[in-house]
């Protein structure tokens, strides 16, 4: 079981740019797909993006495409979010999870971390 602490959150203004990191703990993180998830305020939960373990793939919602890039480096067991052109619909608290993805869904399984808060506000 892998546990993440995420990381990099803040205060941008619209059109900014920020970059969030999600360190793991645990076993083996080389081995699991990653996915990148965020809750505004009396919203549910929804996954952003997610890059896989065993092919290096990544995937995104459509309102984060182009916007958002994901990425992974196994050898400091993290994942990074570099987020771009921010717009205050981007205000939430961002998590990490483990994930099974690929085109058109990100499914988390284990713990999920504390999350780091992203607003956007001029």
């Amino acid at each position: 079981q892998v546990q993440f602490v995420e990381t990099g959150g803040g205060l941008v203004q619209p059109g900014g740019s920020l970059r969030l990191s999600c360190v793991a703990s645990g076993s083996y993180f080389e081995n699991y797909s990653v996915g990148w998830f965020r809750q505004a305020p009396g919203k549910e939960r929804e996954g952003t993006s997610c890059i896989r373990a065993e092919d290096g793939k990544s995937f995104y919602a459509d309102s984060m495409q182009g916007r958002f890039t994901i990425s992974r480096d196994n050898a400091k067991s993290t994942v990074y979010l570099q987020m771009n052109s921010l717009k205050p619909e981007d205000t939430a608290v961002y998590y990490c999870a483990t994930v099974v993805c690929g085109l058109g869904y990100i499914s988390p399984f284990g713990p999920w971390g504390q999350g780091t808060q992203v607003t956007v506000s001029s």
